[in-house]
């Protein structure tokens, strides 16, 4: 049985999960999210826990079994806490700031790139090299972070560009590191 698919998910306090066939709503004081899960997969709420069951070991179920718990434990954790993508900066003269609920960046092109908030997604800039995306959904915050990035990925010569600020960024030499031909 799958490890992750039979622990239960805790459903902590000030948050209501409510289940209908296969669609999963999870409410909570950061918003509210809805997931349809595969039908193979029985969800039930039994007390203040979330149980997910499968009908068979069927390699497809036992798949789903523990993508499914996931899914409702990733719900439960963004209406609570919500997720967090960190992005900096580097380059000279790259800079963003927030303009109303716009993200404005000089990122070394002729023109200013604008990216606009998305509903459900909070941006910040604590600083002029540094990039703070919130949201209660960890798919959608992930994927904005990473269109945001994509404006502008970083490059292995100098660095420049727009990273997260976890990743790091194999650099490799120029031309003139390389030994001389004889």
């Amino acid at each position: 049985m799958s490890r992750i698919g039979r622990k239960p998910v805790n459903i902590p306090a000030g948050v209501n999960v409510a289940v209908d066939g296969n669609v999963i709503t999870v409410k909570g004081p950061k918003g509210s999210l809805t997931q349809k899960v595969h039908p193979n997969m029985a969800v039930s709420v039994e007390g203040s826990e979330v149980l997910v069951n499968r009908p068979n070991d069927e390699k497809e179920n036992r798949s789903l079994h523990g993508l499914t718990r996931t899914l409702i434990h990733n719900m439960v954790v963004g209406v609570t806490e919500g997720f967090k993508k960190e992005l900096e900066v580097n380059g000279v003269g790259y800079r963003v700031q927030k303009q109303g609920k716009n993200l404005v960046m000089n990122l070394g092109y002729s023109h200013q790139v604008i990216v606009p908030e998305v509903d459900g997604i909070t941006i910040e800039c604590p600083a002029a090299n540094k990039i703070v995306i919130l949201g209660p959904d960890k798919q959608q915050v992930g994927q904005f972070a990473a269109e945001v990035r994509e404006k502008r990925p970083p490059e292995p010569y100098k660095g420049k560009g727009i990273k997260y600020a976890d990743e790091h960024i194999r650099r490799k030499e120029g031309k003139a590191g390389k030994g001389a031909k004889k």
